[in-house]
């Protein structure tokens, strides 16, 4: 199979008119071309120029190469400056997945990334199973998870802090937990996957531990389903912050026994597969949730 690279070699040699000016034109070594020119004429089977001290002559099949050379040396060079202008402008679409609950914290953030970088479009994959990035061509995971092992590349945003909350219609009803153990008299959403029942909730206060065992009207294995019945009024949640960040702001949620320390809440990661090179909207992305995303956590 012909080289590309010789034959956009070949053509330039004879734009220079020899192989030691269009060395100098390429910043390349003259016995660096020779060999490259040597080894079209070779793998064509077929001289192309005729060498002498003074001139380059093209044979008559060099002719009819030449004229394919000057068409894959264009392209060439395109591919380069494209290259280069994809390296130095953030544009493009980008691919990103998140976990439903928190598409109430990241889409704001799509929306202001784009103000910064008009020449992005995003196309979003909201899904609580684990997507194959490669397979689904997606450029960016955003995860809220202890990570397992793989051939992806992470980067952690933050640590996201666990928050006791219920909704003012709730509270109103139930009345405001002073205490830990003033949950066990409450209705408490509890989350349930795996065969496993998370029903016991650890609270820190001057370095003494108190694990207080819950129940309460709903178990889900779905932190949306717990987010909405919270926002309902069926009950208190213990969630990850991030999760509910905007259900603060619109006051349909409220924390509760802010005094004590919970448990670190999951991690959170901007994922994405390991390439050789790393598009620029893809780093940049990656820098902006590093610097934006969960900083009020």
């Amino acid at each position: 199979m012909l080289n590309p690279q010789h034959l956009a070699a070949f053509a330039s040699i004879v734009r220079a008119g020899s192989i030691s000016k269009a060395a100098i034109q390429m910043g390349c070594g003259k016995s660096v071309l020779s060999r490259q020119l040597a080894r079209l004429e070779q793998d064509l089977g077929a001289r192309l120029i005729q060498r002498s001290t003074r001139r380059l002559t093209l044979t008559q099949i060099g002719e009819q190469v030449l004229q394919e050379a000057l068409q894959i040396d264009k392209a060439l060079s395109n591919i380069e400056q494209m290259a280069g202008q994809h390296q130095q402008e953030v544009k493009g679409r980008l691919r990103v997945t998140c976990p439903m609950p928190a598409i109430g914290h990241l889409v704001p953030l799509l929306t202001e990334f784009c103000q910064r970088h008009p020449q992005i479009e995003f196309t979003l994959l909201v899904e609580d199973r684990l997507v194959d990035l490669i397979a689904e061509q997606i450029d960016v995971a955003v995860r809220v998870a202890h990570l397992e092992d793989s051939n992806l590349i992470a980067r952690k945003l933050a640590d996201s802090q666990r928050v006791l909350v219920a909704a003012p219609s709730y509270l109103a009803k139930a009345g405001m937990p002073q205490v830990p153990d003033d949950l066990r008299q409450h209705s408490c959403l509890v989350y349930a996957a795996g065969g496993k029942v998370f029903d016991e909730w650890t609270f820190m206060q001057d370095g003494i531990s108190n694990r207080v065992k819950v129940a309460g009207c709903l178990q889900a294995n779905n932190g949306m389903a717990l987010i909405a019945a919270a926002c309902s009024g069926a009950g208190v949640l213990l969630i990850d912050r991030v999760l509910v960040a905007a259900h603060f702001a619109s006051g349909e949620l409220q924390i509760i026994l802010p005094q004590y320390q919970l448990m670190h809440g999951s991690p959170i990661y901007a994922v994405y597969p390991a390439r050789d090179w790393l598009a620029l909207k893809t780093a940049t992305f990656v820098a902006f949730l590093q610097e934006r995303l969960f900083v009020d956590l």
